[in-house]
């Protein structure tokens, strides 16, 4: 084999293995960012007033408890754990119809006249009693005893006003109840309270924002796994549907203050950890949360940390980058719709409001 033959096929060896490496290193740069296993904590070293020593073996002390921190922690829990109270009728947001009765009735019965459904039309349907021991209105409960009962109808929601083929539905519903427990209906005047649930409708449509940001990525595009991994960073949490992630009130019983949410069929995929996701959405509800949990000011704050962590950018619906100064703007608009929907008592996360913007 002459010179130049050695000297040609060196070359080639070359060119082929900078082909392989190539590949791999483009094979390689192509598959999402992936999750990095987490450092287990390193175990604590025993205390050494916990070890009694004597003849060189250790001997073990039974833990104590302390009574006040331990009724604290629990006191903690409780709150943390305790459901919220069912919300009740209110003449701001129901058409609603008083239910007089000449005797009293226990809570099974009013229980067993329930309608087999709590809504007419597109609008949650309630019944209440007036409880003869603590004299408040509540929904009805076995082994309680009620004087007198209301029943409501939703006058507008996210579907829309009440309108009066709902407003009848109600009407019937209420004066199958009544008739079962032996009571007698009023009802107000059916086009009175389809005009009061336009006007309610129409300052809900007017006051209500639904807000999100989508984060893309630059260059690298991720697993869910990674996404899970950079979102729990931040406080989220999985959520009830594969794909979503949210970041959970402060309060016990409120909606989530923040949504995220990626491809569901990607969380769902075989192998994740393969799956390349390139966009993931941000969302606010905004009359559903509470004011003082500061919401979009959070929301920002995630977006932008999870921007700068996972080598994304912030786009709007329309694909363009969206700045930090006009999140600002954003935030200046909020304010003047929080302090609207406070001076109409349907305050941003209050019962009512969650109720009417639902």
């Amino acid at each position: 084999m002459s010179t130049l033959q050695i000297s040609l096929a060196v070359v080639g060896g070359l060119v082929l293995a900078g082909v392989v490496a190539h590949s791999a290193w483009s094979s390689r740069r192509n598959l999402p960012k992936r999750a990095t296993p987490e450092a287990a904590p390193a175990p604590d070293a025993p205390a050494a007033d916990n070890l009694k020593t004597e003849g060189g073996e250790g001997e073990r002390l039974e833990p104590s408890f302390d009574a006040d921190s331990g009724l604290a922690s629990l006191n903690a829990l409780a709150r943390l754990t305790t459901p919220e109270r069912k919300p009740g009728l209110d003449i701001l947001i129901d058409a609603m119809a008083a239910v007089a009765l000449d005797n009293v009735v226990s809570g099974e019965a009013a229980l067993a006249a329930m309608p087999s459904t709590r809504r007419a039309g597109s609008k949650p349907f309630g019944v209440e009693g007036l409880s003869v021991i603590t004299g408040e209105w509540e929904f009805p409960t076995a082994g309680h005893r009620y004087s007198a009962f209301q029943c409501g109808v939703q006058l507008a929601n996210r579907t829309g006003a009440l309108n009066q083929i709902e407003y009848s539905e109600f009407v019937m519903k209420a004066q199958a109840f009544a008739d079962a427990v032996g009571g007698e209906p009023e009802f107000p005047e059916m086009l009175d309270e389809v005009a009061r649930a336009r006007e309610l409708d129409q300052f809900a449509s007017g006051h209500d924002a639904q807000l999100s940001f989508t984060l893309r990525a630059v260059n690298t595009a991720w697993s869910p796994g990674y996404v899970q991994q950079s979102a729990a960073r931040l406080g989220f949490v999985a959520g009830s549907i594969p794909g979503r992630m949210v970041l959970p009130a402060s309060q016990p019983g409120h909606a989530p203050i923040l949504g995220l949410a990626f491809d569901t069929q990607a969380a769902m995929a075989e192998d994740p950890e393969q799956t390349a996701l390139r966009e993931l959405t941000l969302s606010l509800d905004v009359p559903q949360v509470l004011r003082s949990e500061q919401p979009f000011a959070r929301m920002c704050e995630a977006a932008l940390s999870l921007a700068a962590n996972m080598d994304g950018v912030i786009i709007d619906d329309n694909g363009n980058l969206i700045r930090p100064e006009a999140m600002e703007v954003i935030h200046a608009d909020l304010e003047q719709l929080y302090d609207t929907l406070d001076s109409r008592d349907l305050s941003a996360g209050s019962v009512l409001g969650r109720r009417l913007f639902s």
